[in-house]
């Protein structure tokens, strides 16, 4: 029973139980999990049967299936290609071996060879949905303090084995060059504020496994080095190509594996030994040495939190938003603000999931706060002055939406929100300008489109009405939404609901130019499309589609 297994294993499957109950489909594929344990040790048994009398029953198919299944796993339909990923993994490593330090050794990592081998096929045959990949890079990031667990769990195999330089050396690469780019143009690299979460997990309990790694001191540290790098080149192609790219932590290991002796020599070399840290701390043991490795990692992560803490927190917080959960996201978001007051992006994110959650009363006060603190800022303006308007305070929200536009004329958001709150209150000859505005910035905007055409075509006002402009707009919008609607790569395609009014809208400039046949049947086609997913919004198209049928104009009265 070697204790590089079972301490491994203990480390992973905390890491398993803690995610586990942030991201519930951990727990339910515990069974697989199990499923595939079993399956690992029996293979694992007749592959050496079959080549020797005896087989050591221990905990070494663990830490295998527990990595694999911390990076990637099948949905249930596809699921047995998993055991094909497991018995690759298992057959590697017994039959691919080569001459080592005068032993006979397997030469890649039973678990990152098939992790490596099946991100090629998926990348190659674009079957990434296959798989929960995306999902199990993005909701790693949910547990609170995630990176400080998997620092601390790490720590007993770091000290123990040595592999601190590893974890050290590849942390560091890659997230002094992450500063570097944020530094050069303002934006984060990987996304994130830090490095992703996945990658940070794949740097501790991937690819530092002691028995395909360098066997020297020096070695090991340009093995992290040389991982990092990689991390950093493979998510710059990945993202260009518009590929996943969780595939940036797995792509590159085996290739490492093959490259551990050459390594080794370079790191023994006249030219590199002298700064072979082994050789510099003769006097230590190698447990101190150890120790002294660990200790400059534990500053290095300490100096990490602290730089993005924060940013780390709102990451989570719009990991989890965008998954709906957003009780979770605001319990993140105010803990960030709790922390930060004075932070304009924390509040910035706290405004906005209250926005999200419907709850826009509550929403102007931290929008507030940011745009106070970002007042040069035109975005901070924007989403108050969103906010001020879906609390049904559209009079208030004029000023910050101007400000917006004043700062950056080119705003079409704030163009349109301002259309709509000059609108509520009362002011639509300035929100048909403002509605202009924003086309003449996105002509091709269908909701810019429609809400035109709509005051065009049912404003009280008889000096706002324009019918024949309104049927224009309302037609245009409907073309958009079928041309992006027949194009499989369109972004912006819109949905039944949204197709439904920009129908509707057409149909009441149809009746505006007194084209009441034309403004029936399409009235009736939008009626149809949300019959059943919104009978409330069918039942008002359906009662306008009767007024337009009695030849009643939609500017006679409320529709």
């Amino acid at each position: 029973m070697r204790r590089q297994h079972y301490l491994q294993a203990c480390a992973q499957s905390a890491i398993l139980l803690y995610w586990g109950w942030y991201w519930r489909e951990v727990y339910d594929s515990a069974h697989l999990i199990a499923a595939q344990l079993v399956f690992a040790y029996a293979f694992d048994m007749l592959l050496t049967w079959s080549r020797r009398d005896t087989y050591t029953l221990g905990f070494g198919p663990f830490p295998i299936i527990f990595s694999i299944n911390l990076f990637l796993w099948f949905r249930p339909d596809w699921f047995y290609l998993q055991f094909v990923m497991v018995a690759i993994g298992f057959a590697v490593k017994e039959l691919v071996r080569w001459n080592r330090d005068g032993r006979r050794v397997h030469i890649f990592n039973p678990s990152s060879f098939p992790l490596s081998l099946f991100a090629v096929a998926l990348f190659v045959t674009d079957s990434t949905h296959l798989t929960w990949g995306v999902e199990i890079a993005t909701t790693q990031l949910y547990p609170p303090h995630i990176y400080l667990v998997i620092f601390l769990v790490s720590l007993p195999a770091q000290f123990l084995f040595g592999v601190a330089s590893m974890t050290l050396s590849a942390v560091v690469t890659s997230y002094v060059f992450a500063v570097a780019f944020y530094a050069a143009n303002g934006t984060y690299f990987f996304l994130v504020p830090s490095i992703p979460i996945a990658v940070f997990l794949g740097m501790h309990l991937l690819f530092n496994d002691p028995s395909t790694s360098p066997r020297t001191e020096l070695g090991r540290i340009i093995f992290g080095v040389l991982y990092g790098l990689s991390v950093v080149l493979l998510f710059a192609f990945l993202e260009r190509t518009g590929a996943p790219t969780f595939y940036d932590k797995l792509l590159a290991v085996p290739i490492l594996n093959l490259l551990v002796q050459a390594i080794d020599r370079a790191a023994r070399s006249a030219a590199l030994s002298r700064f072979d840290p082994a050789a510099l701390g003769q006097r230590l043991t190698p447990r101190r040495r150890h120790l002294a490795y660990m200790a400059v990692w534990a500053l290095v992560f300490a100096a990490m939190q602290v730089q993005t803490g924060t940013r780390v927190a709102l990451a989570r917080g719009d990991a989890l938003l965008s998954d709906g959960r957003l009780d979770e996201a605001l319990s993140r978001y105010r803990e960030a603000v709790a922390v930060h007051p004075g932070d304009a992006e924390a509040n910035s994110s706290l405004g906005y999931g209250l926005l999200s959650a419907g709850r826009a009363g509550e929403a102007v006060a931290p929008l507030r706060t940011a745009m106070q603190l970002q007042p040069e800022v035109a975005e901070a303006h924007n989403n108050l002055g969103l906010a001020l308007l879906q609390a049904a305070r559209p009079r208030e929200a004029v000023q910050p939406l101007r400000q917006a536009i004043e700062l950056r004329p080119e705003y079409g958001e704030a163009h349109y929100n301002l259309a709509h709150a000059l609108s509520a209150g009362g002011d639509s000859g300035a929100a048909v300008e403002a509605l202009q505005a924003a086309l003449r910035i996105e002509s091709d905007w269908p909701a810019a489109l429609r809400d035109l055409a709509l005051l065009l075509a049912a404003d009280a006002d008889p000096a706002v009405r324009d019918p024949e402009e309104a049927v224009r707009l309302a037609s245009r919008a409907v073309d958009l939404a079928r041309e992006r609607a027949a194009d499989p790569d369109e972004r912006f395609a819109t949905n039944p609901r949204d197709d439904a009014l920009l129908q509707d809208a057409l149909a009441t400039a149809y009746a505006a130019a007194g084209c009441f046949e034309e403004a029936v049947s399409t009235a009736e086609d939008a009626r149809a499309q949300v019959a059943a997913e919104d009978p409330a919004l069918a039942a008002r198209i359906g009662a306008r589609a009767d007024r337009y049928r009695d030849g009643r104009f939609p500017f006679d009265a409320p529709p």
